[in-house]
C-alpha cells in the first residue's frame, strides 16, 4: 500500500486520538498533543504539548506543519475554524456512545492506512465489552448508579458513561439526561433530586479536579441515600472514563465493573 497519501504529521488536540494511534503503532505520525494527555505516559515525554481543551497555541501548531489536526466536539470549533482559515486540514470527531467510540477508532485507523491493525483492535475491544456484559448479566439485581461528572452545578454522566454503567451491571440513575451531548443539558438543578432517586452507588469523576467522596456524603439531604449509608461512594479518574476512546472501554469499564462487583460482594 502506498503510504504517501496518508497523513504523516498529525496534531491531536484530545487524548483519545493519541492513545488510539499509539495502540495502532502509528504514533510516529504524531507531532503535537494536548497538554491534558496522560495516556500513554510516554506521549507526554515524546511529543510537544500544543493545546489545552478549549484553547490552543495556534502559532506552535502552525510551526509543526501538520497535514492533519484532530479534535473533539463543538468545544473545539473555534480552534478548528482558526486552523482551517490558515489552510490546515482539520477533522473534528463528535462521538458520544460506546459504538461511536468504536467507530472513531475505525475511522482514525483507516485515515492513517492501518486497516488490518485497526480491524484487529476494534474486534478485540468489542469482544472485551461483550465478555464483561455477559459476565455481569448473571446478577439478578442491578444497583442504581449515580455518576457525577461535575459538582457545581451537578452534571450527570454522558451517554458513553451511562452505557458503560449498564454494561458493568448497573442502572444509570439519570438515563434521560445521558443522551444530551452538552454538559449544560445534563445539569441536575435540584441536588435533592439525586437523593430522591436513591442510588445504591455514587461514582464521581470531576474533570481536572480530584473527586472528594466526603463532600458528597455531607450534602444536605443525602445522608439516607443507600450509597452514602453503605459507604458506596467512589472515584474513577477522569482520564480513564471521560475520554471517549480506548481507555473508557478498558480501564474505565474495568473500574466500573470492580465497583459493581464489590457492591454485590459486600
Amino acid at each position: 500500500m502506498n503510504t504517501d497519501r496518508f497523513p504523516k504529521r498529525i496534531v491531536c488536540m484530545t487524548e483519545e486520538t493519541v492513545e488510539t494511534l499509539y495502540l495502532l503503532g502509528e504514533d510516529h505520525r504524531i507531532v503535537g498533543i494536548s497538554g491534558f494527555t496522560v495516556r500513554p505516559p510516554q506521549a507526554r515525554k515524546e511529543k510537544p504539548k500544543v493545546s489545552a481543551f478549549t484553547s490552543a497555541k495556534i502559532d506552535k501548531i502552525l510551526n509543526l506543519k501538520p497535514d492533519l489536526v484532530l479534535g473533539f466536539s463543538d468545544l473545539q470549533a473555534d480552534i478548528a475554524r482558526e486552523l482551517i482559515a490558515q489552510g490546515i486540514e482539520v477533522h473534528i470527531f463528535n462521538h458520544r456512545s460506546v459504538n461511536d467510540i468504536l467507530d472513531m477508532i475505525k475511522r482514525l485507523g483507516y485515515l492513517v492506512g492501518a486497516v488490518q491493525k485497526t480491524d484487529d483492535l476494534v474486534a478485540q475491544l468489542e469482544r472485551r465489552v461483550e465478555v464483561i456484559a455477559n459476565r455481569m448479566s448473571v446478577f439478578s439485581v442491578r444497583p442504581k448508579v449515580y455518576f457525577e461528572e461535575w459538582y457545581e452545578p451537578i452534571i450527570t454522566g454522558i451517554r458513553w458513561v451511562s452505557e458503560l454503567v449498564n454494561i458493568a451491571g448497573g442502572t444509570d440513575c439519570f438515563p434521560e439526561k445521558a443522551g444530551q451531548a452538552l454538559g449544560k443539558d445534563r445539569i441536575v438543578a435540584d441536588p435533592l433530586e439525586v437523593a430522591r432517586r436513591m442510588p445504591d452507588i455514587i461514582i464521581g469523576s470531576w474533570c481536572g479536579r480530584r473527586f472528594r467522596p466526603q463532600s458528597v456524603k455531607e450534602r444536605v439531604g443525602w445522608q439516607d441515600v443507600p450509597a452514602v449509608r453503605d459507604q458506596q461512594v467512589f472515584e474513577i479518574k477522569s482520564a480513564i472514563i471521560l475520554q471517549p476512546g480506548p481507555a473508557a472501554l478498558t480501564d474505565g469499564l474495568d473500574a466500573l465493573t470492580e465497583i459493581v462487583s464489590g457492591w454485590h460482594n459486600r
